[in-house]
């Protein structure tokens, strides 16, 4: 049973920096394809990026050139590192996990972070 957790969210102003980390225990985060996604009120769950076991990394058209996915596998941690943060990006964010990274693409992965929110005030 792998458990994440999320940490790094908070109140930024519009064009600051934030990163969030998922470290992971229980097994080794390296062996997994994790997605970072994020919902914002009334609005539906979106993934914004995802890192492969590989490495390969893949971002949602609204992050594209601002967020960037990370690993640092000898902490058992993904990072989100999110530049030039524009109020809209306000939401909870989630990182999660699986084998599959069909399942990471479609929402549906196995394991979930508890979600930090991040706010960007304009």
């Amino acid at each position: 049973q792998v458990v994440l957790v999320e940490s790094g969210g908070g109140l930024v102003q519009a064009g600051g920096t934030l990163r969030l980390a998922c470290a992971a225990r229980g097994g080794m985060l390296v062996r997994y394809n994790v997605g970072w996604y994020r919902q914002a009120p009334g609005l539906q769950l979106e993934l914004v990026a995802q890192i492969t076991s590989g490495g390969t990394t893949l971002y949602s058209d609204s992050v594209k050139g601002r967020f960037t996915a990370s690993r640092d596998n000898a902490k058992n941690t993904v990072y989100l590192q999110m530049v030039s943060l524009k109020p809209e990006d306000t939401a909870v964010y989630y990182c999660a996990a699986d084998g599959s990274r069909l399942k990471v693409q479609e929402g549906t992965p196995a394991y979930w972070g508890q979600g930090t929110q991040v706010t960007v005030s304009s």
